[in-house]
């Protein structure tokens, strides 16, 4: 095992970071671009503590942070958009806990940062986990990262309007087909238009992959959360019992169109949530992760918890 397994993100406050504690402190700490882009590929997550950021001020701390904020374009997890690229986290249940993953890791291209910002603290619970990619995939058995060596193929059944899971509108922000026609044509997916109205898209992807900056290997797939036996939710359990396979919202395979057996992908999501680190929440923090380096989650909570995040390449 890695010495990885004791990481931890960095916490930086006003202290530490030798400015006010206020937004204009941090929007000046975050200015040096550089400093900020050393900081976070050494130490993968960066948690913002103690700055007093509101909604009101976000954009002064986002925009440095994220110099190329991204659209939510493809994304298969259900959530608003409240500004310019910016959204609520996922809004699954409260009660459920979503598992560990690298955002858009099962797309064609995915965001190099995410930045999660705390509207509003939970009552009790709502923890952001994070987790070390490096740390995650050592923890696998051999003959799981095996097994997976050849990537994994995932299928989504987008409907058009009326159905169940996402719409293929909102998935891709747009009404227009053509532009979603265009958009997959840049993915190497494969497609079609469904007699009802609905899209079913076809993608293989790697199960893992290597950052661009520090060669580090890390477990990158998101197999676990689309397959029907690593759910947590019991009414997608029970419509995976229902509705055949090719037409559940979604569903994986391994790239040569094989079954994942049960077992490995409850591995892959409990080994996951074992070795993560959690993020409490206070109103007003701040979270940045390289999202290849770092995966994240969500703990199960009470009360009114506001998480934002926006993403960048």
């Amino acid at each position: 095992m890695s010495q990885q397994h004791d990481w931890r993100p960095l916490e930086i406050t006003p202290e530490s970071a030798g400015v006010a504690a206020t937004p204009a402190g941090l929007a000046e700490f975050v200015s040096d671009r550089e400093r900020i882009s050393e900081m976070l590929i050494r130490e993968k997550a960066l948690v913002f503590r103690g700055f007093r950021v509101d909604d009101g001020t976000l954009d002064s701390v986002m925009d440095p942070l994220l110099p190329n904020r991204l659209a939510y374009v493809h994304g298969n997890s259900p959530r608003s958009k409240v500004g310019s690229n910016v959204y609520t986290s996922t809004e699954y249940p409260s009660e459920l806990t979503i598992s560990m993953h690298n955002e858009l890791s099962y797309a064609y291209a995915w965001p190099s940062r995410l930045l999660f910002f705390a509207a509003h603290e939970p009552t009790t619970g709502g923890a952001t986990p994070v987790v070390d990619g490096v740390t995650w995939l050592e923890s696998l058995a051999p003959e799981v990262r095996e097994a997976f060596a050849g990537g994994v193929r995932y299928t989504q059944n987008l409907h058009g309007g009326a159905g169940l899971g996402k719409s293929w509108q909102d998935t891709f922000e747009t009404d227009d087909r053509a532009d979603v026609e265009v958009f997959l044509k840049g993915t190497e997916a494969e497609w079609e238009w469904l007699p009802d109205g609905g899209l079913r898209v076809t993608q293989v992807r790697p199960s893992t992959v290597r950052h661009p900056v520090t060669g580090a290997e890390v477990w990158f797939n998101q197999s676990d959360q689309w397959h029907p036996a690593a759910l947590g939710d019991d009414m997608a359990a029970e419509l995976a019992q229902i509705l055949p396979e090719e037409e559940l919202p979604q569903s994986v395979r391994f790239a040569d169109g094989s079954p994942i057996p049960a077992e490995y992908v409850i591995e892959v999501r409990d080994k996951g949530l074992e070795a993560a680190v959690d993020v409490d929440w206070r109103t007003g923090d701040l979270l940045l992760i390289d999202n290849v380096l770092v995966a994240h989650g969500r703990r199960p909570f009470t009360g009114p918890r506001r998480i934002l995040v926006a993403m960048s390449d």
